[in-house]
């Protein structure tokens, strides 16, 4: 496995943990049981929790692509909820990690491809 794959392993691991303390122990629900809130946060990014386990190389894409939803949650309260922001800009900044990690063999695949002079896949 490449370094930018273990990134993108560590980064989904980081994600979950911090998808579970954020709604069990940090800044817990106050109007619905935290388990389930926890549970329910942790779902999209699950799958890719057991490809990491399983060490499947397809868990970075799977990472990334939940990623997204994680990252667009991350914005939305860093700008609306001054009481979790440093948890939602720990979210964004670790879905972004995610995805950059994610993709970075590929795109280093593709410039060095364009720099030998062969087509691009």
């Amino acid at each position: 496995m490449s370094r930018s794959g273990k990134l993108a392993g560590a980064a989904i691991l980081a994600l979950f943990t911090l998808q579970l303390a954020w709604r069990l122990w940090l800044a817990p629900p106050t109007q619905a049981a935290p388990w389930m809130m926890a549970l329910y946060f942790s779902l999209p990014i699950l799958p890719a929790v057991v490809l990491v386990l399983l060490r499947h190389r397809r868990a970075g894409f799977w990472g990334a692509l939940a990623a997204l939803l994680y990252f667009c949650h991350g914005v939305m309260l860093a700008w609306s909820a001054p009481d979790v922001r440093w948890l939602a800009l720990a979210e964004t900044l670790l879905a972004s990690v995610l995805v950059l990690a994610a993709s970075w063999d590929g795109m280093r695949a593709r410039f060095a491809a364009r720099r030998a002079g062969k087509p691009a896949v």
